[in-house]
């Protein structure tokens, strides 16, 4: 059987040749004291993997070892990176970690039960060289006074995948980030309340000078349709702001549909009542994988979903 540390076939090898250098020209690189690269990444049902190079067609899961050295140098390029849909089997998830070696660590929540929780849990991966833990961790729980609220939006019951914050620091910078895998549910109104539970739960805690710390970033997936729609206003209701550089519509988030906006990245940019995000924003973008038929070795887009994902990363660029 293979393992993930084993020297990979050549064909392997030169395949991830051929996504570095497309990462290369796609993903700025990492300067020292410079810049910090925070990214967010739906990696579909990344539980368990098949211990081949290359798995067959009547091999479960599709994911081999092949697809985990293609995800762990996508994740290499980012500081940190926020993860859903983590399974309860990381299998898949330790082995990215032995091949991003001693420098990479993580911290993730346990599963969410109930067949709405989907077995996922929320999980963080950062390069310790460039990213410190700095203190707090917790996920988000709903107060019971918000149940008492007659308005038809408002959260009434816990998030079915608690939001997940964690601090960090980088250059003496401190920031928050809160990752979160919203309810898909039946229809899109099923998303409202917990896209503006949410967002009313970080203009609440941005608001508080007492609070661990002001500098607070969402990312993760947001399930919102697309730019401009009801939930889309539902979450940036609060004040949350999203650059403009991520809503352009040349930054996709599904491999599947170009049209949908699901993931997002996005912070307090001082106005209203609101604190101002003290990390200044360079850019933003995602990363195509699908593109290089190498990489994804000419695969269907619904398979390479299964080896890779259906969401693209997502990511921003901030100036330290």
């Amino acid at each position: 059987m293979a393992k993930i540390l084993d020297t990979p076939p050549k064909e392997v090898q030169r395949n991830i040749e051929v996504l570095n250098l497309d990462l290369d020209s796609k993903i700025p690189s990492k300067k020292l004291d410079k810049n910090l690269l925070i990214a967010s990444w739906n990696i579909r049902a990344f539980g368990n993997l098949t211990r081949k190079w290359d798995s067959d067609d009547d091999d479960s899961p599709k994911r081999d070892l092949h697809s985990i050295l293609c995800i762990a140098e996508i994740i290499r390029r980012f500081d940190v990176i926020a993860v859903q849909e983590v399974k309860a089997n990381i299998r898949a998830l330790r082995d990215t970690m032995k091949v991003l070696g001693e420098n990479w660590s993580m911290i993730l929540t346990d599963v969410s039960k109930g067949s709405s929780g989907n077995g996922e849990r929320m999980a963080y991966l950062f390069d310790t060289r460039r990213v410190k833990l700095s203190g707090l961790a917790g996920e988000l729980v709903v107060p019971n006074e918000w149940t008492d609220k007659a308005k038809q939006e408002t959260l009434d019951e816990q998030f079915v995948r608690t939001p997940y914050a964690v601090s960090f620091k980088s250059n003496n910078q401190t920031f928050i980030l809160v990752t979160l895998h919203i309810l898909y549910g039946k229809k899109s109104k099923d998303r409202i309340k917990e896209l503006k539970g949410i967002a009313e739960w970080l203009s609440d805690w941005a608001k508080d000078i007492n609070a661990y710390h002001q500098n607070l970033i969402a990312l993760g997936d947001f399930n919102i349709d697309k730019r401009g729609d009801l939930l889309d206003k539902t979450f940036l209701s609060e004040g949350l702001y999203v650059p403009t550089e991520l809503q352009n519509k040349k930054v996709t988030r599904s491999i599947f549909n170009e049209t949908k906006y699901y993931d997002q990245i996005a912070w307090f940019n001082g106005k209203g009542k609101q604190p101002r995000l003290s990390l200044e924003f360079i850019n933003g973008g995602n990363y195509d994988f699908v593109g290089k038929t190498l990489t994804n070795r000419n695969l269907p887009k619904r398979s390479l979903s299964y080896h890779i994902s259906d969401h693209y990363p997502l990511w921003a660029e901030f100036k330290l």
